[in-house]
């Protein structure tokens, strides 16, 4: 870490050494106050890439004026087209440069939409995913479009720049541009553009709130590779698994999984992220925790579900099963949250395919869980 904050603090003072052909507009204190958005809705930056999307929470209690600009350039398209011109691998990405919309201009990237907000509060710590506005050294009032994420903690950058953002979700699109190829200036040689930039209300996180009478008129629906299963919920016998589920699925934990066990009589057994297709995002690995036990008098027979565990009662995560059989043993020993309330026949589908020992010789897919009324 280290060596990559040393080759980052370099690059930082680096990029914006050319003060040429800034513009010269002013945005802060009394002179804008159309542009303050502070006080109002919580809001994110919803940045569209060619490869990916991230999503930033917008921080106008500590920048309200960089975050106004920032908020009007993207809702006037400003950002579109622009690319990503400067990167330091898994350190930082760097874009909002409108010089970057022309690649004949390349060799001024770094040099546009300068010295448009005057200097606000300065971060006192530069954290993974801090969205912060690029500045001219050695001219406070130099903010404007441009801005720089990093990566990784960067304890050489704190109280250098103000901070407008944190990104809440997409790091991974953000470390993937960040592996983009740079000349022996650091200036990319690969265009990463951003297509467009939304600003929104953050929304709210789902099934956090909820009673557990409002989360009874819920159900999931299992989309399998052998056809449909709806999941009633059991919410007066276990409300807090019956909502972690929830807000699992919501998050597209569950996308991508298999039945990884099938064993005729007992349980067909999926939810283990092992069997995942792609890795967790960061958003979702934060979701992701044991669950205290919530036994109940619900009997374990065919069409049951019930959250899986270790020999910890509390070791449950993610992986849950359904009953194809009567199995009492369970009973009193596992979290029965839910029942199959329609697509019996699919689980008989599942329970009949071919198998070595517990082990589906062929892949059977959970490809999403979704969460409606």
């Amino acid at each position: 870490m280290g060596n990559r904050q040393a080759a980052f603090a370099c690059a930082l003072f680096v990029f914006v050494a050319r003060p040429a052909h800034l513009s010269e507009g002013r945005v802060g204190g009394a002179e804008s106050p159309a542009l303050q958005i502070a006080g109002s809705a919580p809001k994110q930056a919803v940045v569209e890439t060619s490869l990916g999307t991230f999503v930033i929470d917008l921080a106008p209690e500590l920048a309200p004026n960089q975050t106004a600009y920032f908020t009007k350039l993207a809702g006037e398209g400003a950002y579109d087209g622009t690319a990503f011109h400067r990167t330091v691998k898994y350190g930082m990405v760097q874009g909002g440069d409108p010089l970057t919309k022309d690649p004949a201009k390349r060799a001024l990237y770094g040099t546009g939409g300068l010295n448009a907000v005057k200097a606000e509060t300065r971060a006192p710590k530069m954290t993974r995913g801090s969205v912060a506005a690029v500045l001219v050294p050695g001219r406070p009032d130099s903010a404007g479009a441009q801005f720089f994420i990093v990566l990784a903690d960067q304890p050489s950058l704190d109280t250098q720049y103000t901070v407008f953002g944190h990104v809440a979700d997409g790091i991974e699109v953000l470390q993937k541009i960040s592996e983009t190829p740079v000349d022996d200036k650091g200036v990319a040689v690969e265009r990463v553009e951003i297509r467009h930039v939304t600003i929104r209300d953050t929304p709210a996180e789902p099934f956090v709130n909820e009673t557990p009478q409002e989360l009874g008129a819920y159900r999931a629906v299992l989309d399998t590779s052998a056809g449909p299963i709806a999941i009633e919920f059991f919410v007066e016998k276990a409300p807090n698994t019956v909502r972690q589920f929830m807000r699992l699925a919501a998050a597209g934990v569950y996308n991508g999984m298999a039945f990884h066990r099938v064993a005729p009589g007992f349980v067909i057994q999926t939810g283990a992220l092992s069997s995942r297709t792609a890795p967790l995002t960061e958003r979702q690995q934060k979701l992701v925790h044991n669950l205290a036990p919530e036994f109940s008098d619900t009997k374990h027979v065919k069409g049951i579900v019930s959250m899986a565990r270790g020999e910890a009662p509390d070791s449950a995560q993610t992986s849950f099963f359904i009953c194809t059989g009567v199995s009492t043993a369970l009973d009193g020993q596992y979290t029965a949250f839910g029942r199959v309330a329609d697509g019996m026949s699919a689980v008989d589908a599942i329970e009949a395919t071919p198998r070595n020992g517990e082990t589906p010789i062929a892949r059977v897919e959970l490809k999403s869980v979704r969460i409606e009324r």
